[in-house]
């Protein structure tokens, strides 16, 4: 481990949490800015943590308010430290996964609940594979939810993809966040009342 990362804001506010040895944790000032877009939608949702790295962002989500948070984390070291940071801090409400992604996504459904309001993902920088991990939190998305999306400042990712469209974007400094609604699926033709609720 090195460095760390402290919480701004709710019932966790000021809690340093470790940073795992080549993790890039989301930045403060995106932190707060992700928060300010979300705004009331976070208090009482369900919040899914894509390459959680030191869980910043959903311990976060947590603090201000989530009813329940999934952390999901490939590289097992990190999700190990994960465990340990959640049971340090008592955050009953807060699962750690690990599962690698995009190609493992489909173990989250386990931990779903029916799905998730808010999806954050934060791949590497340069990740190349925007599109599949798009399209599979699509799926994990109850009706309303958003997918934000954490990328490096002028890297192209999909305006839409299955199940997506992009909102809007934003920059902060090197980074960006890019968010996404959930799109009803296209009706079978002469049935207007089967697109997805």
């Amino acid at each position: 481990m090195s460095r760390g990362v402290r919480l701004s804001a709710g019932r966790l506010k000021g809690r340093l949490l470790p940073v795992p040895a080549g993790a890039r944790p989301t930045g403060s000032r995106v932190r707060e800015a992700l928060f300010d877009v979300l705004g009331p939608r976070v208090c009482g949702c369900a919040f899914a943590d894509l390459f959680a790295g030191s869980g910043a962002v959903g311990l976060e989500a947590w603090s201000r308010g989530a009813r329940r948070v999934v952390l999901v984390e490939g590289e097992r070291k990190a999700a190990e430290a994960l465990r340990r940071t959640v049971a340090r801090l008592g955050a009953p409400g807060v699962r750690v996964l690990r599962a690698k992604l995009p190609s493992q996504l489909t173990r989250c459904h386990g931990l779903a609940e029916g799905g998730f309001d808010v999806v954050f993902a934060d791949p590497p920088y340069r990740f190349g594979r925007h599109g599949r991990l798009l399209e599979g939190a699509a799926t994990l998305l109850l009706a309303g939810g958003v997918v934000v999306l954490e990328h490096a400042e002028g890297e192209s990712v999909p305006d839409s993809v299955s199940g997506l469209r992009r909102t809007s974007s934003r920059r902060y400094g090197e980074s960006a966040l890019t968010f996404y609604e959930a799109v009803p699926e296209a009706s079978p033709a002469g049935d207007p009342s089967a697109s997805r609720k």
